[in-house]
């Protein structure tokens, strides 16, 4: 069997990030995260932690977070925080949290807002 080039000699990774990429119908009672662009801006976050050189943070895409109403959705684990990412200013400060630890309640998820 081949060897994968990305093989690692233990599983997991120190942060992992998770952004929505759910897309609902046009016309669906709720809304969803991909057709705000969840994709394009789940790439550039994953561009911009691989510059780093930094192997233990793993971002990747993932489906409904149940949360599209409060914007793109995203958490991060093991921490269990999340955001909501509502344009391309948001990726910056989000950006900075998961590479340094730096927080910005301006991009927390609040829940009790929308419920």
């Amino acid at each position: 069997m081949a060897k994968e080039p990305k093989a690692r000699t233990e599983p997991g990774f120190e942060t992992h990030v998770f952004v929505c990429s759910h897309s609902r119908p046009k016309n669906a009672a709720r809304p969803s995260c991909g057709p705000r662009g969840s994709l394009e801006i789940m790439a550039e976050i994953k561009r911009r932690v691989k510059l780093t050189g930094i192997e233990t943070i793993r971002v990747q895409k993932a489906g409904c977070l149940d949360h599209c109403e409060n914007g793109i959705s995203c958490v991060i684990y093991p921490d269990s925080e999340w955001y909501s990412i509502e344009s391309e200013e948001d990726v910056e400060p989000f950006l900075k949290r998961i590479l340094d630890g730096t927080q910005d309640d301006s991009i927390r998820m609040r829940m009790d807002e929308n419920q």
